[in-house]
């Protein structure tokens, strides 16, 4: 019962405390005000707040993690190739279809950082049922190569981590 009416009593007691110091008033009708939003909101809202994260793996993280900082390296230094050079460009750019065995809401949200972090690459679209992953890259000389580099260094490692 005081789940449904406080279904995160942090979130209620943060905007009750940030109301009152944005309007830098104590007055009755801003404390009557922010009691109100800080028990409507959080309950209004419930529907979006991430499901509860349970982490399997230590260990993929931490190769999830280094994988992403060599990425997001050599990402750099082919942007820096390419603004420098121009004329140096390997292959043109395109949208590659990638099939996702990835469900959980909360590991595709951290793919979809990922893959923004990456310059040169980004989140186009997904699949209403979450199977295909429409991604935009720099250079597609080969898409098949795309597809096998994000679901060996990015994919299976946020599987382990949240399935």
């Amino acid at each position: 019962m005081m789940k449904k009416i406080f279904p995160a009593p942090l979130l209620s007691v943060a905007l009750f405390v940030i109301w009152l110091l944005l309007n830098q008033s104590l007055s009755a009708g801003h404390l009557l005000l922010a009691l109100i939003l800080a028990l409507l909101l959080p309950v209004l809202f419930s529907g979006l707040r991430p499901r509860h994260v349970r982490v399997r793996n230590l260990g993929a993280i931490l190769r999830l993690c280094f994988a992403v900082v060599v990425d997001t390296t050599e990402s750099n230094i082919a942007v820096i190739r390419f603004l420098v050079r121009p004329s140096a460009r390997r292959a043109p750019p395109g949208f590659v279809n990638i099939p996702l065995e990835l469900r959980d809401p909360n590991g595709l949200a951290v793919l979809a950082m990922i893959v923004c972090i990456t310059p040169g690459t980004a989140w186009a679209e997904l699949s209403l049922d979450r199977s295909v992953l429409m991604l935009h890259v720099l250079e597609v000389s080969d898409p098949q190569q795309i597809i096998d580099h994000v679901k060996t260094k990015f994919e299976r490692p946020l599987m382990e981590i949240f399935e």
